[in-house]
């Protein structure tokens, strides 16, 4: 409830005290005290909130907290009755219901017939459903001789739909369960792992006919596939998937009003993909296209969408500060993110806080600036959360690599053990960190004329496995190769990936 009171913006508080002001009842003035009392606080506190508040008795508290959080809703849901077509057609099944209670079946059944056609053109099947299980009751409790042969037209209309919502259940619950597995373990680590990712799949992908299929069933197959080859590192798939799921809002636009999280995402996974395959040209195309409609009605019909946007765009614009090795410029984008962060805190989950840490850790690092990456990626070790077991290994990894190039010698021994152990434990160690931390242990013995022969024996050991799918992963998350080159020629990372990207667009050019 005090998440809900703190989320609230300004005209909604206006609109909340006019509506509860109506009634102006003893209790809702109470409310309304309570209320104030929950908006001025930042974090919520009952001792302070009864120590300030003394017209509000400790065994009242709970009773007032749920008559407040209902008529909050209330409120809410009468100011935001088109926002989405979701609560729209739920209002007008509770008139559908309000006219059959009325003994008005034919008013009722017209109204039932108007939410099939609505649902039907916003691809809502579940409230096809809906609309078809209760006309079914009403021809079966009265003779209303709405239409010849109602029977069989009503029965072959819910078998057809219940037929489409079969197969979305499946593949929303094939696409939800892939997520979580990337989401809790990140990329398959192993061929066993690869194995039994592969197997998940083929056993839970249902039968199904492309051109037989309606938006969501598209959807979630799109996602599916999208999970399945991120999973595997399958670059290509997770690619030509995103792209598909983009697709499928640009052939039906109006979707974009009706799911607004799902093409944000969308948009996200498809600027991803053009990352992880370093297609800068497309990337900047799907960048101004996601950033075009950040600024439209649908980015921000409610907190919910322009929260989802302030973070996949700003991943993306740190991405892309990633791609041309703009590194420095990329750190103008800190102070806002922080500053959102902070506003945003009690929306945001976890994982995305732990995204953010990392990406600007890694700005900081390819700049230069290893004592802020080892602050951001401090926040990341220091976090105990059962999440992203990939993201604690890298921002280790990287953590580590930063106190080497600090010359914290006399930490570096005690880290190498701390995090090999740590990556050991996770069963996260792949034959390209088994390599750094080999070098980086035996470095210390190093007379100082073979430390530059050792770095490029390193690094053409490393390149050999760049085209294996178990260890993309390990040049995903961490530029080793980009690192290695700089302490080759004794420039800073950022030089490294400026001159490759420059030295790509004038061979492109």
């Amino acid at each position: 409830m005090f998440q809900l009171v703190r989320s609230l913006d300004k005209s909604e508080k206006r609109m909340f005290k006019l509506y509860l002001k109506r009634s102006a009842g003893s209790d809702d003035l109470k409310v309304i005290r309570l209320f104030d009392a929950l908006d001025n606080m930042k974090e919520y506190d009952e001792e302070a909130l009864l120590k300030k508040n003394k017209s509000i008795k400790k065994q009242q508290l709970s009773n007032m907290k749920a008559h407040l959080y209902r008529q909050l809703l209330s409120s809410l849901r009468q100011s935001k009755n088109d926002e989405n077509i979701d609560i729209l057609l739920n209002e007008q099944m509770a008139y559908a219901r309000i006219l059959y209670n009325k003994g008005l079946y034919m008013q009722s059944l017209k109204t039932l017939d108007k939410i099939k056609q609505l649902a039907n053109a916003n691809n809502q099947l579940t409230f096809q459903m809906q609309a078809l299980i209760f006309e079914k009751k009403i021809e079966a409790l009265h003779i209303t001789r709405s239409l010849e042969n109602r029977a069989e037209l009503l029965s072959h209309e819910a078998d057809e739909v219940n037929t489409h919502l079969s197969l979305l259940s499946k593949l929303s619950n094939l696409s939800l369960q892939l997520y979580s597995w990337y989401i809790k373990m990140g990329h398959a680590r192993d061929e066993k792992e690869v194995t039994a990712v592969k197997m998940f799949f083929d056993a839970n992908l249902p039968q199904y006919n492309i051109h037989e299929m309606k938006f969501y069933e598209k959807m979630y197959l799109y996602q599916s596939y999208c999970w399945y080859g991120f999973i595997l590192q399958d670059l290509l798939m997770y690619y030509r998937y995103t792209q598909k799921w983009v697709d499928i809002f640009e052939q039906e636009p109006f979707m974009k009003k009706v799911e607004p999280g799902q093409y944000i995402k969308a948009m996200h996974n498809l600027l991803s993909a053009h990352f992880d395959l370093n297609n800068f040209d497309k990337f900047e195309e799907a960048l101004k296209q996601f950033e075009k409609f950040a600024g439209s009605e649908n980015a921000n019909m409610n907190a919910n969408t322009r929260i989802q946007t302030f973070v996949y765009l700003n991943i993306a614009r740190i991405n892309k500060h990633f791609l041309d090795g703009t590194f420095t410029m990329g750190l103008k984008l800190v102070p806002l993110i922080e500053k959102k962060l902070e506003e945003y805190r009690l929306n945001l989950d976890r994982h995305r806080i732990l995204v953010f840490y990392y990406k600007i850790a890694c700005l900081y690092f390819g700049s230069g600036n290893n004592e802020k990456a080892i602050e951001y990626l401090n926040k990341i070790i220091n976090w105990k959360v059962d999440l992203r077991t990939d993201l604690q290994c890298y921002a280790r990894l990287l953590h580590l690599i930063a106190h080497y190039e600090l010359g914290n010698y006399s930490i570096l021994e005690y880290l190498i053990k701390s995090v090999y152990r740590f990556m050991a434990k996770m069963k996260n160690l792949s034959v390209v960190e088994e390599e750094i931390f080999r070098f980086i242990r035996k470095s210390f013995s190093l007379a100082p004329g073979k430390v530059i022969p050792a770095f490029k024996s390193l690094k053409d050991r490393l390149e050999k496995y760049k085209g294996n799918p178990l260890e993309t992963r390990s040049f995903m998350y961490l530029d080793i190769t980009g690192w290695l080159e700089s302490k080759i020629q004794h420039v800073p990372v950022e030089q490294v990936r400026r001159n490759r990207f420059l030295a790509g667009r004038k061979g492109k050019g």
